[in-house]
């Protein structure tokens, strides 16, 4: 019906539909052809009647469209293949992941046998009683020990590299020089240092070897060897690798190897323009005392805090007189002078095993044993030493193992114990699921334990020590000031803040 007053509308013409192409198989990638793209487009299109330019346009443009994308193009192909390799790349690169880097390449010296195992003999020659036998004298090589020693380090890392077949190591040990990054020179600095004893036996034994036996001599006769060495001539020792673990080992020749890699427990004895934390690597000492075997707990650790060791030291070390008089009438706090013998390491061992913390004064150095024979024990460590250098602080946050308290803080009474007994159980059970976490890392019998990140540590100087010869070939003259950049020394903390 029509409305009144209105005419009747024109009817619509209906829209152009195109009818589907008939069946056809389908192409190889899965794409529309233009003829139905083209219905598509026209039942898109308004209900008016489309031009027909316009339709012969549309068609143009998608059938150059699906020639450009069809399989058979080489546009086509490479957009495929890079595609595909993009979407590889993309999956594969979580599942499989960097390969480690290769290892740092290192030469081991095979030194005269006086400066390895020759050592060993002479500091056993040394203790042997008067007018008998030495039993090492008649040892082989292979079946000698290193005698029980914090500064161990230097026989561990010997017997590593002597070891041979595939080993997941940061460094490999090559046979030909020519293929080396790095040179290790395996002298036991530390145990020449202390063969002959502090007294003496009345005579020396048949071999006369405790009498003869001079450290400075061996240190002067090891460089005048490697003087000789083109190796060593070729960049001026850079690339040598020395253990000196103890702060006075290599004491006479140190400023001739200052360029080399030294592997050390502190700065305590060096001066800035002879060592750095950047070209050095700081060792841990070998723990003197027992492994603690349980868990983590506080119930079996009535005492607060534990101490033995020698009452009065040397400059920074006098810090330990002064926390004697603080601490050694406080009520639930162990804290006794003791000199290193057998029964002081039993002692120490029960002492550490039932108490929550352990008190790590400076002594003549900044760091000592005391350190780690706490951290094997599971009793956090009291650090009260502002000049401490630390082992692995790379992959070891101290601060989530340790409590560090600044000297001038630690000296006022009553300060140190009311901040330990204001630390929860809790605290201290975390501390010590922390400690438990990098043990490894300070037992050196573990075999991923030190020997393993020393190497680690070692491999990441090459890089600097390849940076310095290079540069040092470039060189033709020398700056005036007196400078050398080739050691950039560790800063000395002007104040120390405590942590709880």
């Amino acid at each position: 019906m029509w409305e009144r007053g209105r005419p009747p509308r024109k009817p619509r013409p209906s829209p152009i539909i195109v009818p589907p192409p008939p069946p056809s198989p389908p192409p190889r990638l899965n794409l529309l052809l233009p003829r139905s793209l083209l219905a598509l487009a026209a039942r898109a299109m308004p209900s008016r009647r489309p031009s027909p330019v316009l339709l012969l346009l549309l068609a143009l443009a998608l059938a150059l469209l699906f020639l450009l994308l069809s399989p058979s193009s080489p546009s086509a192909s490479r957009l495929s293949r890079s595609l595909a390799s993009g979407s590889a790349s993309a999956s594969s690169s979580p599942a499989s992941p960097a390969a480690p880097p290769a290892p740092v390449k290192i030469y081991m010296y095979d030194l005269p046998p006086k400066f390895t195992y020759g050592v060993v003999r002479s500091y056993t020659a040394a203790r042997a009683p008067s007018g008998s036998a030495d039993a090492a004298a008649v040892l082989p090589d292979e079946q000698l020990r290193y005698p029980g020693h914090q500064h161990s380090a230097e026989w561990w890392l010997f017997k590593d590299l002597l070891r041979r077949g595939p080993r997941d190591r940061p460094v490999a040990r090559v046979d030909d020089p020519r293929d080396a990054d790095l040179f290790y020179v395996p002298f036991f600095s530390s145990l020449s240092l202390v063969v002959n004893p502090i007294r003496p036996p009345v005579a020396a034994n048949a071999s006369g070897v405790a009498a003869a036996y001079s450290d400075e001599a061996m240190q002067k006769e090891l460089l005048e060897w490697l003087e000789r060495q083109s190796y060593w001539r070729r960049h001026g020792g850079r690339d040598h690798v020395f253990i000196c673990q103890d702060p006075n080992a290599l004491y006479s020749v140190i400023d001739r190897i200052s360029n080399a890699i030294l592997l050390v427990s502190d700065f305590g004895r060096l001066r800035s323009d002879q060592a750095s934390l950047v070209k050095d690597v700081i060792l841990p000492y070998s723990h003197r005392i027992n492994s603690f075997k349980g868990d983590v707990g506080v119930d079996g650790r009535p005492s607060l805090l534990f101490f033995m060791g020698n009452r009065y030291r040397k400059e920074g070390g006098k810090v330990r007189d002064a926390l004697f008089q603080i601490l050694e009438n406080e009520e639930d706090v162990t804290i006794k002078h003791g000199a290193q013998s057998r029964e002081s390491r039993r002692a120490a061992t029960r002492g550490m095993h039932s108490s929550k913390f352990c008190l790590h004064p400076a002594g003549d150095t900044p760091s000592a044993c005391r350190l780690f024979d706490a951290l094997v024990s599971l009793c956090v460590p009291v650090i009260v030493s502002d000049y401490i250098e630390l082992p692995f602080e790379d992959v070891i946050d101290y601060s989530s193992i340790s409590i560090f308290v600044g000297t001038r803080k630690a000296v006022q009474p009553g300060y140190l114990t009311s901040m330990l007994r204001r630390v929860s159980s809790e605290r201290i059970l975390e501390y010590q699921r922390e400690i438990k976490k990098v043990k490894r890392f300070f037992e050196y019998e573990d075999p991923n334990g030190p020997v393993n990140e020393i190497w680690r540590q070692v491999s990441l100087k090459a890089p600097l020590v390849k940076l310095l010869t290079n540069r040092n070939k470039r060189l033709v003259e020398r700056g005036t000031n007196g400078t050398d950049c080739s050691c950039i020394c560790s800063t000395t903390p002007t104040d120390m803040t405590t942590a709880g």
